[in-house]
This record gives structure tokens, C-alpha cells and sequence, in this order.
């Protein structure tokens, strides 16, 4: 009985203790990915290529661009795949086009006003049957239709349990809002919905109404026994944030009770950073497929003269999701433009700055606090420094043998303390920094914090100072 009451207490402290986060190797991308190019949508297919697609600001045509890695979308040549009509149906406002593969077939799901009515916006698709869609013919397969001939926008589709389905943002009659998010079922054609519409949410909460009352282009990514429907709210200017709703992947979709939304927004403007008013946007995978990545726009600036609509420099932007213990996504802070940033990890541990002190810690809260860019070091070019993402301007260094994130002071001391050499990790694997001015000395962790020490040979300080990127 004794033993069996062990088994129980054990069994039980497993299924109650949090797992560790879910580790990744790190990622590399320098943002922004594309200038004028807002609401983008990144699709990883099954050929090799990256397909991306996004609202031009002229708000005429319909663009796409594919290539191997992420990166390469900056550079990929660009193919216009369809051009609004010169009068009618869809021929102004083109936005936010999203590039899917169902069944065999290319399609393309897009908003539209009339050429003659430019507020009276629409949803409507394209389809393809080119393996290439780049240099494929495009039928146009009309227009979405939902219960109401109102303003509509903002597709995208998802697969749950083996049934596809349609999201999107909608005025609906009686409801004095802008757009909120609703879902069907598709039915035999990816053009078509069928059954009943939910409506998911509506914008009530301060951070969904500033400016407009809005909510709209969601987005889905599954983990985790999860479904994670991202969405934007407000303005479209630096007010512009997004939301999260959340459901169990197995309860049913179409029940608006499945859904529980976060009362805070997930992902907004960061003037330390220079990023504002991040929305509208989709994930994909990185390379390996081990990085789950959010894709978005933002601008480089606050203030917008005019409508923000009329402002052309929204652009694509990739960093990494980090998911926490309890399977929720982190997505942090729009990160700043340049190197995408990494956390410097030992085990499930990460090292951050916690009143400017580093030190080793599990679960970091805010995420930002564990991130730090790796750039070019302050002494020059063949070595690195740990510059920290939401403090830009302040880098890893050494004083008195303590890591500390100070500010630059431009003194050639402080660029020495802050630069090392990125060496193999000490254990054979990983990575490990070694000082510049100090040679010998390791960055490595000691009862929770980091010093950097000399190396003794011994396998522990080897451990204590080599770490992997995430």
C-alpha cells in the first residue's frame, strides 16, 4: 500500500509540475523582409519554396514571389499574378491577398471594393492549377458568400480534425462595429462555405476600439492540443495590435463557447524597438522546420500624416515564436529591425538581465528580457556582441568578472567587456564565448548568475559555459 500511495504521489507530481519550454535551434533573418508590403502571408509548400504574397500600396494587383528560404523572399524577382478590373466588381481596393494550397489546386483568397463603390469591400478567389503559380493561368471563382452582403474581408483557412474551415472579419447587421471575426465550414469547393456562421468575437475591449472598432484578419496555427486564432484590432496605425482567441483542438470550432480571448493584446507597438502598430498576420516555418515564425507588418514610425490607409510604408517583418510551459505561444515584442535575435540557453534555463545584472533563469518573463541580438562586435569584425533586444543600445559585458546590460558608453573599455569570440562550445558541442580582453575567460553561470571566469579545464566550468542558441 505504501508503495502504492509512492506511485500515486510521483505519478501526480508529473502531470502537475510544468514542462520545460519547448526548445528550438535559433533563427536568423534580418527584417524587414519586404518594404511596402503589408498584410502578408508567407506559405511553406511541399515542392521546397516559400510563396509570398501581400497588399501593394497602390491597392491594384495581386503580387507573388517564392524562394528556398525566408530570407531569400527580400530578394526573390516579383510576378504579377492578377490586376483588378478596370470597372465593377473588384476593381479597387485589393487587399490582403492569402496564397493557399487545397486539394491539388493554387488558390488565392482576397478582399475588393468596386471600381464604381471602393468601400464596398468583398471577399473573392482565385484559383490555379500551374504546379508554379507564379507562371500559372488564375481563374477568378467569384465571390465568397456569407449571410450578409456587407463589408467583408480578410479569409484565411485552416484544417481541424480533418474538416476545413473559413475565417474571416464582417459588419454584420445591428452590430455597431467596424468588423468582428466570424467561421464556417468550407464546403465542396474552396470558394464556397456551407452550414451554420459563428461569430467568434466582437471588439469591445479598450485595445480593440482605438480609433476603429475593429477585429479582423485572423490567423491559425495549431500546437499543442490547441487552436491559437491570432487577430488584429483598432486603427491601423500604431494603435494597430493583435489578439488572441483560444480553443481546445478538440472541442468544436463552429461553437463560439470553444473560444476563450485573451483580455490583453499579444503583440503591440514598441517605441524602444521602432516597430508600431504590428497586425495583420500568418505564420509559416523556418528552414528546418523546428521554428514556428509570426509574419507581420509594422512601421518604422509613429506619427502618420492622413489616413494611415494612404501611408505606403507598412512592411514584412519574420521573428521567431517561443512557445512557454504551459503551451501558450509567446510572440513578445516586435523585435528591432536587423538581426533576428536569440536566447542564450543552458538546459530549459536562459540567460537575461534582471536589473541589469545576467542570470540564469526558466520561464523568462518578459520574453524580451532573455533575447539579444549577436552582431558584429564593438572591437571589430571576427567577433560578436550581445546587444539585448528590448534595451537596444545595451550589450552583455563583463565588469569585476560580473555580465551585466549596461548602455554604451562608446569607451574603448566598454566595447572590449562587451565583445567576444564566439567559439565552439567547451563541451565539444554548442557554442561558447570567450572574452576579447581576457582571453581564456568564459562567459558561464554560477550559483544562477553570469560571470565571466577564467577557464580551470575542469568538465564542470566546460558545462557552465557552453550554451545553445534558441
Amino acid at each position: 500500500m505504501r508503495l502504492l500511495r509512492l506511485i500515486v504521489a510521483v505519478a501526480t507530481l508529473l502531470l502537475l509540475t510544468p514542462l520545460p519550454a519547448q526548445a528550438s535551434p535559433s533563427v536568423q533573418y534580418t527584417n524587414p523582409i519586404a518594404a511596402q508590403r503589408a498584410d502578408p502571408h508567407i506559405f511553406r509548400h511541399t515542392d521546397g519554396y516559400y510563396y509570398f504574397t501581400a497588399t501593394v500600396p497602390e491597392y491594384d494587383r495581386i503580387v507573388l514571389r517564392r524562394a528556398t528560404t525566408i530570407q531569400g523572399l527580400a530578394t526573390a524577382a516579383e510576378t504579377v499574378i492578377w490586376r483588378k478590373h478596370s470597372s465593377g466588381e473588384m476593381g479597387a481596393h485589393i487587399w490582403a491577398p492569402e496564397i493557399h494550397f487545397i486539394n491539388g489546386r493554387w488558390y488565392v483568397y482576397f478582399a475588393a471594393g468596386r471600381a464604381d463603390d471602393v468601400w464596398r469591400i468583398r471577399m473573392y478567389v482565385l484559383e490555379s492549377t500551374a504546379a508554379n503559380p507564379l507562371t500559372g493561368t488564375w481563374t477568378e471563382r467569384g465571390r465568397i458568400s456569407t449571410p450578409w452582403d456587407t463589408f467583408s474581408l480578410d479569409a484565411s483557412t485552416f484544417v481541424n480534425n480533418g474538416t476545413r474551415y473559413l475565417i474571416w472579419a464582417q459588419s454584420e447587421p445591428g452590430i455597431s462595429t467596424n468588423s468582428n471575426l466570424y467561421i464556417a465550414r468550407m464546403g465542396s469547393n474552396p470558394w464556397q462555405i456551407t452550414g451554420a456562421t459563428t461569430r467568434l468575437t466582437i471588439p469591445t475591449l479598450a485595445w480593440e476600439t482605438r480609433g476603429y472598432k475593429v477585429a479582423e484578419g485572423p490567423s491559425v496555427i495549431q500546437r499543442n492540443g490547441r487552436l491559437f486564432m491570432t487577430y488584429s484590432a483598432s486603427a491601423t496605425d500604431a494603435n494597430y495590435c493583435l489578439g488572441l482567441l483560444t480553443a481546445s483542438a478538440s472541442a468544436d470550432p463552429l461553437n463560439a463557447a470553444s473560444w476563450t480571448k485573451s483580455a490583453n493584446p499579444v503583440f503591440v507597438s514598441n517605441a524602444a524597438t521602432s516597430q508600431y502598430g504590428p497586425g495583420h498576420n500568418s505564420f509559416t516555418v523556418s528552414e528546418d522546420g523546428q521554428s514556428d515564425l509570426l509574419v507581420y507588418h509594422d512601421r518604422s514610425y509613429q506619427n502618420i500624416s492622413g489616413d494611415p490607409l494612404n501611408d505606403p510604408n507598412r512592411r514584412t517583418r519574420v521573428q521567431k515564436i517561443y512557445w512557454r510551459s504551459d503551451g501558450t505561444p509567446d510572440f513578445g515584442i516586435p523585435v528591432p529591425d536587423g538581426a533576428t535575435p536569440v536566447r542564450i540557453m543552458s538546459g530549459n534555463l536562459a540567460i537575461r538581465h534582471w536589473e541589469y545584472r545576467a542570470r540564469l533563469e526558466a520561464n523568462v518573463t518578459p520574453l524580451a528580457d532573455s533575447q539579444f541580438r549577436q552582431v558584429t562586435g564593438l572591437t571589430g569584425s571576427g567577433t560578436v556582441s550581445l546587444e539585448s533586444t528590448n534595451f537596444p543600445g545595451y550589450y552583455l559585458r563583463h565588469r569585476n568578472h560580473e555580465a551585466w546590460v549596461e548602455r554604451n558608453d562608446n569607451t574603448a573599455l566598454f566595447r572590449s567587456d562587451a565583445t567576444f569570440h564566439r567559439r565552439t562550445g567547451l563541451t565539444g558541442s554548442g557554442v561558447s564565448y570567450e572574452s576579447v580582453n581576457f582571453p581564456g575567460y568564459y562567459l558561464r553561470h554560477r550559483s544562477g548568475l553570469i560571470w565571466v571566469e577564467q577557464n580551470d579545464g575542469t568538465t564542470a566550468f566546460h558545462g557552465s559555459a557552453t550554451f545553445t542558441l534558441e
